[in-house]
């Protein structure tokens, strides 16, 4: 028992520097025993207050700090404000029976209760600094967070028997435009905690941003987590009754035993690649970091270096696929598509577009093949030939391009081109951002007399407003809800067709059915009122020489 008050404070300033949390009150009670006692301290308590407002309120937790026996009328009260606006109320009692505080006693006092509010709001302050620099708003571990754990894991040769993955959930954006905002984060908290159960290490799944996740998981559950990822029914909403499928794409590195992780990049390296090549149209939602996705980075980067020298050496080619009627088999169109002739061969499409999606290479293709089929409708012109109506695809990238409707009309009008002989075909949206931009393009093209298309209409997240509020002139059904001939007509595929074609013939839209291959389909085509087709059944994509010569005899006879 200390009798010195000097080493009472000396005592108390020790202990206090020494507590992982000064915020425990046996701790403090433990640090201020003897200053209270060598100070005639009765009691000695604390008000927490969480706002200012607040105080004198019964909205507040009280802590006891010191009871050293009965206590008299005299008392201080010390007010302190907190970083976050709120209030703590320190109230010390006279012991009963003592010598009366002096002034000097007073200033012993406040100073203890200084020295106390410095300790634990400095401790309060790192927690926060803390918590924001490893935790995002939604308090999910961050980046940083998962980059230093994973640093101390190598250090203590723990990454033996462990695989990372970085893992995006697909089309959330449109999850949260069809259950709320609210409910998309209850959707992606549920995800989240299903993955924790099944991925058999401790440290946490962490967040990247938006919906782009990073995590370790046992090498022995690899397979378990790739199944969830590949799709998992997550429940939501008041008693969990709602119910969602939510999946993602992900790049995965299983640790060698000899690898040798010196910082996060090490690891980034490996994942990212793996997970960017994994959101790339055609290839498969995971995909794991090896030797051959090497090869592939590869292909990547050397069709993105070949990119501008192709452009100006004209290696990209126009093919075009007839559009017909089936009534009586003529054309009345055709859709330009792209193919890449290179020494070795031609280059196919799903090869190359989803690269150059990847970035804005692809707006520099879209207009080289604007440029040529303006060009080749313009010598068809000229020729005096058969012309149909040539729709190009336009990538959603362009949506960037506030004078794109001005950039298109550049081209077509540099040619002479007759606006009602050019069309431009569009994909579906997933955002409300996107759809404005779409909504103002679509409605700007056709103020200028240039016909519209939704390309694909039946993938993805198809939404009635995107054809109820912006004015199409055609709605392009992917093949996918076309029937296929072993689909009867009570079929879940036959049904949409037939109200898909029903819906957009009343709103008096031109409906053009993709991936015809064969004649039953053409026949439920016609059964339902969908005149135009456009197909393998009719034609391939063809070189313009040989479109040339479909559109002398203006038919195609099958």
């Amino acid at each position: 028992m200390l009798t010195d008050i000097v080493e009472a404070f000396q005592y108390f300033i020790k202990r206090m520097s020494e507590l992982k949390n000064p915020l425990e009150t046996e701790s403090i009670a433990d640090a201020i025993k003897d200053i209270c006692r060598l100070s005639n301290v009765g009691s000695m308590k604390v008000d927490v207050y969480s706002s200012v407002t607040l105080v004198g309120t019964d909205d507040k937790k009280t802590h006891i700090l010191c009871n050293g026996g009965e206590t008299d009328d005299d008392f201080i009260r010390i007010k302190k404000i907190t970083g976050g606006s709120g209030a703590l109320i320190y109230t010390i009692h006279h012991k009963k029976g003592t010598e009366p505080w002096t002034d000097r006693v007073h200033n012993r006092l406040d100073l203890m209760v200084s020295i106390l509010y410095m300790f634990t709001s400095s401790f309060v302050v790192n927690q926060v600094a803390k918590k924001y620099a490893f935790n995002d708003e939604d308090g999910y571990h961050n980046l940083r967070y998962f980059g230093t754990q994973l640093i101390k894991l190598a250090a203590e040769n723990q990454l033996k028997g462990l695989a990372a993955a970085q893992f995006n959930l697909k089309h959330f954006q449109g999850v949260n435009h069809q259950v709320g905002r609210e409910n998309g984060d209850a959707v992606m908290r549920g995800f989240v905690d299903g993955l924790e159960k099944i991925k058999d290490h401790p440290l946490p799944v962490c967040r990247m941003g938006g919906d782009n996740f990073i995590m370790l998981m046992s090498a022995k559950k690899v397979d378990d987590v790739i199944r969830y990822l590949k799709g998992t029914i997550i429940t939501f909403g008041d008693g969990f009754s709602e119910r969602i499928n939510v999946s993602a794409t992900a790049g995965i590195f299983v640790f060698d035993d000899d690898f040798d992780l010196r910082s996060l990049d090490d690891v980034m390296d490996k994942v990212m690649p793996a997970s960017s090549l994994a959101k790339t149209a055609g290839r498969d939602d995971v995909i794991f970091y090896d030797s051959e996705l090497m090869k592939i980075r590869q292909r990547i980067a050397s069709i993105q270096h070949l990119l501008p020298v192709s452009i100006e050496k004209e290696e990209f080619k126009v093919y075009y696929q007839p559009k017909v009627s089936i009534t009586d088999g003529t054309i009345v169109g055709a859709e330009a598509l792209c193919r890449w002739a290179r020494d070795d061969g031609l280059i196919h499409p799903i090869e190359f577009i989803p690269i150059l999606e990847q970035s804005m290479d692809i707006c520099k293709l879209d207009f080289y093949m604007i440029e040529h089929v303006c060009r080749d409708i313009r010598r068809w012109l000229d020729e005096g030939k058969n012309v149909v109506r040539i729709s190009v695809n336009l990538s959603r990238k362009h949506m960037l391009d506030v004078d794109l409707v001005q950039h298109l009309l550049d081209i077509v009008d540099k040619y002479d081109v007759p606006h009602d002989l050019f069309e431009i075909e569009l994909t579906e949206t997933t955002t409300d951002v996107e759809f404005k931009d779409l909504k103002r393009v679509v409605s700007g093209l056709q103020k200028q007399g240039i016909s519209t298309s939704v390309d694909d209409f039946g993938i993805g997240y198809s939404s009635l407003k995107l054809i109820k509020e912006i004015p199409w002139n055609v709605l392009k059904i992917d093949k996918s809800i076309v029937p296929a001939d072993e689909d009867d007509e009570h079929s879940p595929t036959s049904v949409m067709f037939k109200y898909v074609v029903a819906m957009a013939r009343e709103m008096g839209l031109a409906i053009i059915a993709e991936g015809v291959e064969t004649v039953n389909q053409v026949e439920v085509l016609r059964k339902n009122g969908c005149d135009i087709a456009q197909g393998f059944y009719f034609d391939k994509p063809l070189p313009v020489e040989v479109f040339e010569k479909r559109l002398e005899t203006g038919v195609i006879i099958k």
